[in-house]
């Protein structure tokens, strides 16, 4: 017999989803931003509309060898994040008190329009190497949730 995912995880599952769009060669990233358990936008890693991807230009911070978690401004790709908040504004969704689900923990740029955007939680499923972040999240009162990934189901006999 199935057990019924939770909340968190049907959202996860449907970041990670997401995430499989990406054109980023370094960190394929998915987003959803959720309110009364409903999904109002979804982003995830890539270049600007209508500029080629990464996967076609290759990737600035590889050949720079910039560490994770630094130098956001020599990416040509915008964050899962961002391109979710980005979403929402331009077909006018309220994000105000929403949760947003992403497969890697939030940038301290995305922290920043995170906070600036009234979203009130995060549910992230696996970390980023960037304490500014966590440490705004936390002036913030935002409330952060790791998720750990569920236990596989033994095989019924």
């Amino acid at each position: 017999m199935s057990v019924r995912p939770s909340w968190d995880e049907y959202f996860m599952s449907i970041a990670r989803l997401v995430a499989g769009r990406s054109t980023c060669l370094r960190r394929k990233v998915g987003a959803i931003l959720v309110l009364d358990r409903r999904i109002l936008a979804t982003g995830y890693n890539g270049a600007p509309a209508g500029l080629p991807h990464c996967d076609e230009t290759g990737c600035i911070r590889q050949r720079l060898k910039v560490p994770p978690g630094e130098r956001h401004e020599l990416c040509r790709g915008i964050h899962a994040e961002q391109n979710a908040i980005i979403q929402s504004a331009n077909y006018g969704t309220g994000i105000d008190g929403a949760t947003i689900y992403t497969t890697h923990h939030p940038c301290s740029v995305c922290t920043k329009m995170i906070i600036n955007a009234g979203i009130a939680r995060v549910v992230t499923a696996d970390s980023y190497p960037d304490e500014l972040a966590v440490d705004m999240l936390r002036q913030a009162g935002i409330e952060v949730t790791t998720m750990v990934e569920p236990l596989a189901e033994p095989a019924a006999s």
